[in-house]
């Protein structure tokens, strides 16, 4: 593999992967990333190739069925949807060549991240997790509800068209299951007490779509969490504060293999 995209098959749905390569002869444990709920492989822009230089570790990437260049999903989401990502990131990893991986998964892919931790531990080496969802939170699901109106009324299609085969279809997969009233109640805080992986917690402290509860949540679960707040910050800290985000990531790596 190298870092120009490809595909790989899990259960018969072709996905798209990239890879950037840590420092030649480095055999540290990968670091594979989650994307979010409208993300993709594109939507981590440059991001993936600091991070390896940074950690000089491998760094992998992959969209998820109806995201990126991946496979069309057939259907909408379940409220399952998240639950259902977790139970085929083992036969992913498989297929990309990873027995153990750091997770780096931001926010649909932090809370995914979590739930194949609390259910696949050995393949799961460490936790980083960026504005990671286990309740809906009122201020989410509004937040939602306001991007639904912004993707009528401008060319938000358009702008996602560079990173999605099918925009308004990965639009509507990630916006519908949020605001539909079963969505509501969706919770994975049972698992947490099950998650011995190492985790950081990272969050802007003007994320628009989530508040510190979140990570209050987690925090209560796993005492031993190292938490990083950021300023002047939104839902996407690796865009918005890189190098605050790069230093903490290469810290908490720094005590592992």
């Amino acid at each position: 593999m190298s870092d120009t995209a490809t595909f790989v098959t899990v259960d018969g749905v072709r996905l798209e992967t990239r890879e950037w390569p840590g420092r030649e002869g480095a055999a540290a444990t990968p670091i594979l990333l989650l994307h979010e709920g409208l993300g993709s492989v594109s939507m981590w822009r440059d991001f993936p190739a600091s991070l390896a230089e940074r950690t000089g570790r491998r760094v992998v990437a992959w969209s998820r069925q109806g995201y990126g260049r991946s496979d069309p999903m057939p259907g909408p989401f379940a409220p399952d949807y998240m639950h259902r990502e977790a139970e085929k990131l083992p036969t992913l990893m498989d297929a990309l060549g990873l027995e153990r991986a750091h997770l780096f998964g931001h926010s649909d892919g932090g809370s995914i991240a979590l739930i194949a931790a609390a259910h696949h531990p050995a393949r799961i080496a460490s936790l980083i997790l960026e504005a990671p969802h286990v309740h809906v939170e009122r201020i989410t699901h509004d937040s939602i509800a306001a991007v639904k109106e912004v993707f009528a009324a401008t060319d938000l299609a358009q702008r996602l068209g560079r990173h999605h085969a099918d925009p308004a279809h990965s639009f509507r997969l990630w916006n519908d299951i949020w605001l539909d009233p079963r969505f509501r109640d969706w919770s994975i805080e049972a698992l947490l007490p099950r998650i011995r992986a190492p985790a950081l917690l990272i969050q802007g402290q003007g994320d628009e779509y989530g508040t510190l509860d979140q990570l209050d949540r987690i925090e209560a679960a796993l005492p031993a969490a190292r938490r990083l707040e950021l300023a002047s910050c939104g839902h996407s800290p690796h865009r918005d504060q890189p190098d605050a985000v790069l230093a903490a990531v290469a810290a908490f790596l720094g005590d592992f293999s």
